[in-house]
């Protein structure tokens, strides 16, 4: 799980990584015979019995910066990504962090040029609202909403949802499920578990070599493989 790829110079949320450092890390991958690749490759290896060197690639928010600092990145490593954006907030800015700077987002012709690359879209929500707080309204919005105004823009269905603050529950994923989405990603969905409620491992900045490699062991130990959608 990532997000942001470019200027650390203000980073209160971690949630950045230099362009340089995503590049050792994707090599690390590399050399263990492991490949990034989006969720929708994954999964469908997943549901074959297969994938077991295949790593999805996650970037949440759709920040402005995929563009210029993890997509020729990925392109140099021959990896894929999956990127979950806002389509309710095209071209704005990360307005729902209280600290630190305000990160652009891509707008419609960005999120537009990302799928032209190869890169999996997906939902992030429309304003990056925590689904379990959401009433009614708001919930459907947030996952139908938001998969109905990805399929306008990019004229193709939008099968992978993203949780907002990867906070679940099962209010949340029968919605997602319901909305026509064939996954969700959480970080740690707890008890939920399968497609719709797939754990994820948050990379980070000052993860070396020898940090992605503990946590690529401790997730496997922690969380059983879920199947891919069917």
């Amino acid at each position: 799980m990532y997000h942001s790829v470019g200027d650390r110079a203000e980073d209160p949320y971690r949630i950045t990584v230099t362009p340089d450092r995503l590049d050792r890390q994707l090599a690390w991958l590399r050399r263990r015979g492991l490949r990034g690749v989006s969720m929708d490759v994954l999964l469908a290896a997943r549901a074959r019995g297969e994938g077991g060197d295949l790593v999805g690639l996650t970037f949440d928010d759709g920040y402005a910066d995929f563009l210029t600092g993890a997509l020729p990145v990925l392109r140099r490593h021959g990896c894929g990504a999956t990127l979950f954006v806002l389509p309710g907030r095209l071209g704005g800015d990360n307005a729902w962090d209280p600290l630190g700077p305000r990160k652009p987002l891509l707008s419609a012709d960005g999120i537009r040029e990302a799928a032209a690359e190869g890169v999996e879209i997906g939902s992030h929500g429309l304003l990056h609202t925590d689904l379990t707080k959401a009433d009614d309204a708001t919930l459907k919005a947030e996952t139908e909403g938001s998969r109905a105004a990805l399929a306008d823009l990019l004229g193709v269905d939008v099968d992978g949802f993203c949780y907002p603050y990867g906070t679940i529950d099962l209010r949340a994923v029968t919605a997602v499920r319901d909305a026509g989405y064939r996954y969700g990603c959480a970080i740690d969905p707890g008890p939920l578990t399968g497609p719709h409620a797939l754990p994820r491992v948050h990379v980070g900045q000052n993860d070396t070599g020898l940090r992605l490699f503990l946590k690529h062991r401790l997730h496997r130990l922690r969380r059983r493989p879920a199947a891919g959608p069917r």
